[in-house]
């Protein structure tokens, strides 16, 4: 994996609640620079390792910063919680 960080499990209120693991600034600001040219509409493909579980996904930029999606299935099996501070591993790409 290419990147390695800490972040907060964050819910955005819509129709229905969303989860995040808010990615920092300075990561955030990494991940940009390596994913240049393989972004879609501001979205970053990547592949994901939290708690053990490995997935696939595309970050959302959001006030200077990436949001990393947390789906239902993947919220599950990694036994997270909204509010818990992870540790997520990452690589820009679909490889």
């Amino acid at each position: 994996m290419d990147f390695a960080f800490e972040g907060p499990v964050i819910e955005w209120r819509g129709p229905a609640p969303y989860y995040f693991l808010a990615i920092p600034e300075d990561e955030s600001d990494d991940i940009k620079f390596a994913a240049k040219g393989i972004e879609y509409w501001g979205q970053v493909p990547v592949v994901v390792r939290v708690n053990g579980v490995e997935f696939t996904t595309a970050l959302f930029p959001k006030d200077g910063r990436y949001l990393l999606p947390l789906k239902d299935v993947v919220r599950r099996s990694a036994r997270i919680e909204l509010g818990q501070v992870l540790t997520a591993e990452l690589r820009v790409g679909r490889e």
